[in-house]
């Protein structure tokens, strides 16, 4: 148990102990002093009471032997001056008083104890006895001849023993606070020593504890050269060390978390309850929910049950099996209006340690667009081989169709024939007519010139209405031909006809029955350069027209709204063939609003403005632009 009044510094806790060392030290010297010094004090006041007692005795028989009494009385006196006697007196062999030095003689008497030595008593050797109560006293016999004369008697002063003591026992103690404050201070002197590097240690692991990033307050400074000192510049090293690994960790978490916020793919990592710890940016697009909602969440909260049930399957595999799982293809729809979307998703264990998986991450590959790509490609390829059988066919019945032309017209001029036969012969030519100009115009789509050259414009779009008139006059459609038949440019024709078809088409599958559509075509200059000359087209309608969401992405590879039968590659041919010939586009369009067909014909539409100037270079333009893609 950790003594509380104990001091928590190791210089305080030093100190402490060697003043208590001292004082445990000094109290044990003093004991054993103090007892050497009494037992000689006691002998040396012993001797010195033999010694008195012997001195008084031996004057006492001088002034008997010469016959001077008198004389004993003075000796007494003198005797009793001592410092260290209290009380000297002669006696009589029977005990009586004689001489005191002090007082009368009649005044004092034996005591008992006194008396009981007087048997005890040697003639030649004092006597030292106690008379309790810490007084001693020494006695004499006074011979004279051989006669037993008187006693001398010598009682010492005990405090001037106890003083003798007590100088010995202040000496003990002064000469033991000089040692133990010369010990303390030598002491404090190598306890700072010692606790001011330490302090300094301990500064500065609170500085790298409270603050592991500041490195304000390192390298420490090494004021001593010992192991304190090694210790201090160890710990300068391994701060530094830290430092050095924190600098690289942290560019490496850096580099990690750049990748993983910037990364194109989706990043997404489970713990074993298949809740998400992290993901990134882009998986949280994928799923449409807001990033910061996706921590503690699974995957049923997030995503369509068969896919979530699917993914969180193959990610509870992976904890199990240890194994990483790849090109998992996930599949379902979402968005307004809900479009089907393409997932690749591959999953590997992530290992805290080797033998313990902590998460499973999950990237997932967004692979919707090269799903419609291929799903275009194929139809694109469907109607290229479709356009070839077309051009095929178209081609192989020009020969009969000829025959049939020329039969018809050898019955009409050079038969004679009914009125009623001769009408007949004359609607089949007139179909036959038709027939020609289908395969015609079957032909002129497919068989595009290789270099510009110079159209007339009104023949093109006229080629493009007939080639929808069937569409146009089932939903009775009316067409606005607002165009010179003479106006010309110089172009890729075929290409140009297929920027029409393709505005012409999409504006007949946005037009309802019953409903308008404009074809426009003059002469006019760039709108944004105004000295560049070219033909200006519109083409407009009174179809459902488009959300200005819609209408921003018209023009992108593979966008389309009709999700069963378009491709999404029409407008965005389109405007390439517009850019081949430096021309401009300019789309104006309005939705329709859920209020009556007849209101929704005048309130929604769609106008495409189309510019291409009429610029005989565009042959070297094309062949640098081609020339510059090899």
């Amino acid at each position: 148990m950790q003594l509380r009044w104990w001091p928590r510094s190791i210089r305080w806790q030093m100190l402490a102990s060697v003043v208590l060392l001292e004082l445990l030290s000094l109290g044990l010297f003093a004991g054993v002093l103090i007892s050497r010094q009494t037992n000689e004090v006691n002998q040396r006041a012993q001797q010195r009471l033999a010694h008195q007692a012997n001195s008084l005795a031996l004057q006492a028989q001088e002034a008997l032997l010469h016959d001077r009494v008198s004389w004993i009385g003075p000796s007494v006196k003198m005797m009793g001056e001592a410092p260290s006697v209290a009380f000297a007196k002669v006696t009589d062999p029977a005990g009586n008083m004689l001489f005191v030095s002090a007082g009368e003689p009649e005044q004092h008497t034996l005591d008992l104890v006194e008396r009981a030595q007087i048997p005890r008593m040697t003639r030649d050797q004092p006597t030292v006895f106690t008379l309790g109560d810490d007084r001693w006293e020494g006695v004499k016999p006074i011979l004279v001849g051989g006669e037993l004369r008187g006693f001398a008697w010598v009682e010492s002063d005990r405090a001037w023993d106890r003083q003798e003591l007590s100088g010995i026992l202040r000496a003990t103690v002064i000469f033991g606070s000089i040692w133990i404050v010369a010990s303390g201070l030598l002491v404090w002197s190598m306890a700072r020593a010692i606790s001011g590097p330490l302090a300094t240690l301990l500064r500065g692991t609170r500085a790298l504890m409270n603050s592991p990033e500041q490195s304000g307050n390192f390298p420490l400074p090494v004021t001593v050269h010992s192991e304190i000192g090694d210790l201090i510049e160890a710990f300068n090293c391994m701060v530094a060390s830290i430092a050095e690994q924190r600098s690289g960790l942290n560019d490496t978490l850096s580099m990690l978390d750049s990748m993983l916020a910037n990364a194109p793919i989706g990043l997404a990592f489970f713990d074993r309850r298949c809740r998400i710890v992290r993901v990134n940016q882009i998986f949280a697009d994928m799923t449409g929910i807001a990033l910061n909602r996706h921590l503690g969440k699974t995957l049923p909260e997030l995503l369509p049950q068969p896919v979530a049930q699917e993914l969180e399957d193959t990610v509870q595999r992976i904890f199990s099996e240890e194994t990483p799982v790849r090109n998992l293809e996930l599949s379902g729809e979402s968005g307004k209006p809900n479009r089907p979307w393409t997932w690749l998703a591959s999953g590997y264990p992530v290992r805290t340690t080797p033998e313990h998986v902590r998460w499973v991450g999950v990237i997932v590959l967004d692979a919707s667009e090269r799903k419609r790509s291929e799903e275009a490609l194929r139809k694109t390829e469907k109607l290229a081989a479709t356009g070839r059988l077309a051009a095929s066919i178209a081609h192989e019945i020009n020969n009969p169709l000829e025959a049939i032309t020329n039969v018809l017209f050898l019955l009409r001029n050079f038969c004679e024939l009914e009125e009623r036969a001769l009408g007949y012969v004359v609607m089949a030519e007139h179909e036959a007519r038709r027939i020609s100009e289908i395969t015609q115009q079957t032909l002129r789509f497919y068989r595009q010139s290789t270099l510009p050259a110079r159209a007339n414009m009104g023949e093109l779009l006229d080629s493009v209405l007939s080639l929808y008139q069937g569409r146009l006059h089932t939903l009775n459609i009316e067409v606005e031909r607002d165009y010179d038949p003479a106006v010309d440019l110089f172009c890729f024709a075929g290409e140009v006809r297929q920027v029409f078809a393709n505005l012409v088409g999409n504006s007949i599958d946005a037009t309802s029955a019953g409903g308008r559509l404009l074809v426009r075509a003059r002469r006019s200059r760039n709108w944004k350069d105004p000295a560049q000359t070219g033909v200006r087209f519109v083409v407009a309608d009174t179809g459902s027209g488009m959300e200005k969401a819609v209408r921003e992405h018209v023009f992108e590879a593979f966008f389309t709204t009709k999700e069963v039968t378009g491709t999404g590659l029409g407008l965005w041919v389109s405007h390439e063939i517009i850019v081949k010939h430096r021309g401009l586009v300019h789309v104006r369009s309005r939705a329709a609003s859920h209020k009556s067909v007849a209101a929704r014909e005048k309130s929604s539409g769609t106008v495409f403005q189309i510019f291409l100037p009429d610029d005989p270079k565009l042959t070297a333009a094309v062949r640098q632009a081609v020339a510059a893609a090899v």
